[in-house]
Formats: C-alpha cells, sequence, structure tokens
C-alpha cells in the first residue's frame, strides 16, 4: 500500500496559520505516517519505505535519519529545502531575511494581518516580462498555475512571518553518520535554481549508505520528473525495483 497525506498547515491537513513551511513539522508528518502505518494490521512493519519529491524528498531523507522504522527512502527530484532559504529564496541574504521575518511576526503578534507572499509568478509570461528567466521558476510556475498542477488544495504561498525556521535548518545534517538506510536519489541533467541536480549529487555522496544509487535521467529537468511520461517512467521503474529489493 502507499499512504499520501498533505503536509500540517497545508491542503486539507489541520494547523493554523495555514501556508506555513516549517521544515521540522514536515519531518514530523512522516513520523506521525509511520505512526499510523504500524497500526494497520495490514501493514508489515519491517517492511516500510519513504519517498519524496522535491522538498519532501529532502524531509523524507531527514526523517529517515533518526526514524529507525523507515527501511529504505527514495528522493525524487529533492531539494535541501534549509539550503534553498539561505540562498536563492532569502535572495542570499539570509539574515536580512531573517530581519524582515522578525519584524513581520512581531507586527503580528501586536494585531497586524497576518502578510502572505507568492512565490512564483500568476503566470509564465508574467514572469518572463519580469526579467525572470531561471528554468525552475518559469517550469514551477507552468505546473503550479495551469490545470497541469493547480489544485484546489494546493497552493504556492507561504506566511512570511513563519519561514525563519527553515533558514535554520538543515535536510542532510550529519548524513555522513545517521543516514545509513538504502538510499535511491533521482535528479535530472538539467540544473535550475532550486539546485536539486546539486543537492542529489551532494547527499549521495555524503549518505553513510552502503547500498546507495544516484539516477541521472539524461535531457530531464526539476518540473519535467513530476509528470512527465518518460522521466517519471524512469523514476517509477528505479524506485519499484529499490523498494523491492530493500523491502
Amino acid at each position: 500500500m502507499v499512504l499520501v497525506f498533505d503536509a500540517s498547515h497545508q491542503g486539507e491537513s489541520g494547523g493554523e496559520p495555514r501556508l506555513v513551511v516549517d521544515p521540522a513539522q514536515r519531518v514530523e508528518d512522516v513520523r506521525v505516517a509511520v505512526d499510523h502505518l504500524v497500526t494497520l494490521p495490514y501493514v508489515d512493519a519491517d517492511r516500510i519505505g519513504g519517498i519524496g519529491v522535491c522538498g519532501g524528498g529532502g524531509y523524507v531523507i531527514n526523517a529517515t535519519m533518526t526514524d529507525r522504522r523507515i527501511k529504505a527512502v527514495t528522493s525524487v527530484t529533492g531539494v535541501n529545502f534549509g539550503r534553498l532559504s539561505r540562498e536563492s529564496f532569502s535572495g542570499y541574504d539570509p539574515v536580512g531575511a531573517l530581519e524582515r521575518m522578525a519584524a513581520q511576526r512581531t507586527a503580528e503578534a501586536r494585531g497586524q494581518d497576518t502578510r502572505v507572499d507568492d512565490l512564483l509568478p500568476p503566470s509564465v509570461e508574467a514572469g518572463r516580462e519580469a526579467g525572470l528567466t531561471d528554468i525552475d521558476v518559469l517550469e514551477a510556475t507552468d505546473y503550479y498555475k495551469t490545470g497541469r498542477g493547480r489544485s484546489a488544495g494546493g497552493a504556492t504561498s507561504a506566511v512570511l512571518s513563519r519561514r525563519a525556521a527553515a533558514i535554520g535548518w538543515d535536510a542532510f545534517f550529519d548524513a555522513e553518520q545517521l543516514l545509513t538506510r538504502p538510499l535511491l536519489v533521482v535528479i535530472g541533467d538539467k540544473p535550475g535554481g532550486f539546485g536539486a541536480y546539486r543537492d542529489g549529487q551532494e547527499i549521495y555522496g555524503r549518505a553513510a549508505s552502503k547500498d546507495k544509487r544516484l539516477l541521472v535521467v539524461e535531457d530531464t529537468s526539476h518540473y519535467d520528473l513530476y509528470d512527465r511520461p518518460e522521466p517519471t517512467r524512469q523514476a517509477v521503474e528505479a524506485a519499484t525495483e529499490f523498494f523491492g529489493t530493500h523491502l
């Protein structure tokens, strides 16, 4: 069986305020999902694996390092959201971003409205008109702002005052010691600003796993691995073989 869930504060999950991206909570969401799985009589508690896409790839790797109930892990175009938050998401000025977040949180504590930022332009055309050229930003817009990936509970927005936690977080902390489970990393060979290519190479090299595999899908970008038939076929086939071997 496969369990898929919305993160806390997002989609159909609970949690207030909405649109909070807290990596520690995301990792705890994975642990709670495992809590649920081990209560089900038809689930073999010794054969639980984790798979994540984009930021989820980083979260599930981090969870696997500290929850020994997860026996094998796959990251598909995974991103270390802490690194991304410190770099391009903060304009490469993490301390300045933290100052702005602190000021906004104080303002909200004193009664001002919550500030919610949309992290993407309204359309690919609007992004290009604004001078955006990065493949990940434009393809994310094409995915999330169109019928291709838009959903009623989905969002590309975040509460500014609650983004500070991500800046101080690292998905790969102590991977050299703690990431011992079998690991499959799938990335595309077209690097973009979100950094999945870089992060995939890094965690593959750093992981203590004795059994680890890196699959670099040719002529493929970050968002191609979301839903484009050929790249996703390769990712699914690799993950199926991997979990079949290790679970």
